[in-house]
């Protein structure tokens, strides 16, 4: 039977955990959408709670009319297919390269940084304050799948995390290509304010990317410690 009233009640859950973050963390599920991260949720191994297409699509799922499932949507566009997922967290971050996001609040670095993690092999992302949702509609489509991929875990005290702790700072740090990135946890902080002083102290050391303006953005500042951290494990 195909769904063609936008007050259905599964639907009007979709627009809610799109909408409202409070509303994923209360029932533990999130939404994605479009054929390929539905791809990459069953390359993974996830299993939707619920799976929707427009009607008439060839895809798997429920069928939906096209604009009741735009209505639905999260994208500005309208999608051929979403479906529902429980939240996935790690009990805890794991090595031996971490990344630990403290104050990232834009969702599309904190999926683009989610993306990075899993290009240069990292083994988790730990989520700090003041982060934004990573189960949210923005920072799951910039994670382009990662999401399914990258084990999570939540993270208030970073002296949990594995291996030395190395903070990314703009200046006053060493050069990032002179230090050990081997067995670490990544600290990055957001592009305006970076990591709190008190964060920085609890780090071994801090390191600093030798640009020639004032700061990278947040995702693209991960993405090159990742990419040196991986280059140092595979070249030994």
């Amino acid at each position: 039977m195909t769904i063609t009233s936008p007050h259905n009640a599964k639907l009007k859950e979709i627009r809610k955990l799109n909408q409202r973050r409070r509303w994923r963390e209360r029932s533990g599920r999130f939404v994605a959408e479009g054929e390929d991260l539905l791809a990459a949720a069953d390359a993974a191994g996830w299993t939707a709670v619920e799976r929707y297409c427009v009607a008439g699509s060839g895809l798997p799922g429920v069928e939906v009319e096209q604009a009741v499932l735009a209505a639905a949507s999260g994208l500005g566009s309208g999608t051929r297919t979403l479906a529902v997922y429980e939240e996935r967290w790690a009990p805890a971050a794991v090595g031996p390269l971490c990344v630990y996001l403290h104050g990232l609040g834009d969702p599309g670095n904190v999926g683009a940084v989610l993306r990075s993690a899993q290009a240069f092999g990292a083994s988790s992302v730990a989520l700090g304050p003041g982060t934004a949702d990573i189960f949210g509609p923005k920072a799951v489509r910039a994670s382009m799948g990662a999401v399914f991929a990258v084990p999570l875990a939540k993270c208030d005290d970073v002296a949990g995390l594995p291996g030395r702790k190395v903070a990314l700072v703009p200046s006053d740090g060493h050069p990032l290509r002179e230090l050990d990135l081997t067995d670490v946890t990544l600290l990055i902080g957001a592009e305006r304010g970076g990591l709190p002083a008190e964060l920085v102290k609890e780090a071994d050391e801090t390191a600093r990317i030798p640009i020639l303006t004032h700061s990278l953005n947040a995702a693209m500042a991960a993405t090159v410690a990742l990419y040196e951290a991986s280059r140092m494990a595979r070249d030994g």
